[in-house]
């Protein structure tokens, strides 16, 4: 494999809120961006158009990361473009109610398979090319504070969330030293338009520091860790002390 300068992130569901601040910020500390998107095409178009402006040679790709197939795919595509990998993280995710004891079949499998399945076969085929290369590179997976809380109506999705947790241990075990692997775990930063704002008034009254998250606290936690060497198998909680409640 012939090595390029330029650092290069493959990031998973740059699309979303969160995810789409996450590409642009590690765009701005010098890498080259290449993407997976699923749903909306124009959001990707958008969110590539914003991120070339800072990284010109950065790409996308549409995934289903439900379906190993196409993260494979997307893999190949990717080194026919990038000669080297030095960063993965894992942000599609799909979030929806279950309740118990109604959960379908297919609601498990849509919320299991798109966040740990995916992320699962997404980290494994990251950790195929970065045990190759001569230099330390990283994986950041995105899990939420849910995955040690009791949430009754959302079973499959917490399941799921706590599942990538434990990979990231596995993985950070398995693949030292030069790979380093790590999770953050988000509290509550993103709010439905929908709910008003008595709602989040209260959801703010849960958070110790007594606001909700920006993606801001997220980056900050990325980029604390692309600059650490000596962090690997640990979750972050960025939850303001959601936790602690």
């Amino acid at each position: 494999m012939t090595l390029t300068g330029k650092k290069v992130c493959f990031i998973t569901g740059a699309c979303g809120a969160v995810g789409s601040e996450i590409a642009l910020s590690i765009a701005g500390q010098g890498y080259t961006i290449f993407f997976t998107w699923h749903s909306s095409e124009e959001k990707a178009e958008q969110t590539l158009e914003k991120i070339r402006w800072i990284s010109p040679e950065s790409q996308m790709i549409r995934c289903d990361v439900s379906k190993s197939g196409d993260i494979s795919n997307a893999f190949s595509v990717f080194l026919q473009q990038f000669d080297r990998l030095d960063l993965l993280v894992t942000s599609a995710s799909n979030f929806f109610s279950t309740p118990l004891p109604d959960v379908t079949e297919q609601e498990w499998d849509s919320l299991v398979n798109t966040n740990l399945k995916g992320t699962f076969f997404t980290m494994q085929e990251a950790a195929r090319i970065m045990q190759k290369q001569p230099f330390v590179s990283r994986i950041i997976s995105m899990t939420d504070i849910s995955a040690d809380l009791v949430w009754r109506n959302f079973a499959p999705y917490t399941v799921a969330k706590s599942g990538i947790q434990h990979l990231t241990r596995v993985f950070a075990k398995t693949f030292a030293p030069t790979i380093l692997v790590n999770s953050i775990a988000p509290g509550t930063v993103t709010v439905n338009p929908e709910k008003d704002m008595e709602t989040q008034q209260e959801m703010v009254k849960k958070i110790p520091l007594r606001r909700l998250g920006d993606p801001l606290d997220i980056i900050r936690t990325i980029i604390f860790l692309l600059e650490s060497d000596y962090i690997t198998g640990q979750i972050i909680n960025v939850d303001g002390g959601r936790l602690l409640q």
